[in-house]
């Protein structure tokens, strides 16, 4: 019994001393995995935006008109904000990756470090320059009410003729805010996309949500019920509310490199591009 004991402590032994051997090989002589990420960033420009607010950007199945592929998915992100993105990429040497990113978490996937930059349509309002830092701007617009074509409030010529009206905007933006300025209104709660929007208003659920131009545009396109009031008297704003621009970390040396790219792109060719975006935008956006 004891020798059968003394047997195994040895074997034991020798087992031990053989793992400490190859423990101790090199580091070198082991080869590293194919599974290793590569290293990432200096080569990539990578944006975020939420791909559902055309014709700054929207989501479709292919490469059309633009299309550029969206990173960890097999949607491909188009639009006027696509187009802009595109430009400031190839002027920075820059290889273009698009994140796919709900409106909300844009800010804290920019500050965290998980994309370089939004473009996503995004106005650079006080508030928001108190954790970013913004570029010049790259598109300007005006506040206007979409509403059902036909309905109540087509005609309208004021913020004050939607007294009554059932009105939203999208969450966390300053759309949202000045609905505060028309009185008597039923401000509903806020909604997280324009897709949704476009859905109430259809539903009848609401009377019409704020939006700029270029969406409204967009939404009469794609939608004969739809309509849009531009108005004679309309909601107070300043500059910035009303401005789109990039959005940096703060302190980016992007900023600067950025604007040199925004520079070159001339009134003229950035109204073209939201042409082009508006007439090619999918037919369901």
């Amino acid at each position: 019994m004891k020798r059968r004991l003394s047997l195994v402590l040895v074997s034991l032994m020798l087992i031990s001393t053989l793992l400490t051997a190859c423990s101790s090989q090199p580091k070198s002589d082991v080869p590293a995995s194919s599974e290793t990420p590569a290293p990432s960033g200096k080569d990539t420009f990578v944006i975020g935006l939420e791909a559902g607010y055309a014709p700054f950007n929207w989501t479709q199945m292919d490469d059309s008109n633009g299309g550029v592929a969206m990173q960890d998915s097999a949607e491909y992100a188009g639009g006027y904000d696509v187009e802009i993105a595109k430009r400031i990429a190839e002027g920075l040497g820059k290889e273009l990756v698009i994140v796919k990113t709900e409106w909300d978490g844009l800010l804290p996937a920019l500050t965290s470090g998980m994309i370089d930059a939004i473009i996503a349509g995004m106005s650079p309002t006080a508030e928001r320059a108190e954790s970013i830092d913004f570029t010049d701007n790259y598109y300007k617009s005006d506040l206007v009410m979409v509403v059902k074509k036909g309905g109540a409030y087509e005609n309208a010529s004021s913020i004050k003729d939607f007294k009554g009206a059932k009105i939203t905007a999208q969450l966390n933006t300053f759309h949202y805010s000045v609905i505060d300025q028309i009185e008597g209104v039923k401000k509903e709660t806020a909604m997280d996309n324009f897709p949704a929007m476009r859905v109430a208003l259809e539903t009848g659920i609401i009377d019409g949500y704020v939006s700029e131009r270029p969406e409204a545009v967009s939404a009469s396109s794609a939608n004969h019920n739809f309509a849009f009031v531009e108005f004679e008297d309309g909601f107070e704003t300043s500059d910035d509310d009303t401005a789109i621009a990039v959005g940096l970390q703060k302190g980016s040396e992007l900023v600067e490199k950025i604007n040199e790219v925004l520079s070159g792109i001339s009134e003229e060719e950035r109204q073209s591009i939201m042409d082009a975006a508006i007439q090619n935008q999918p037919a369901a956006q």
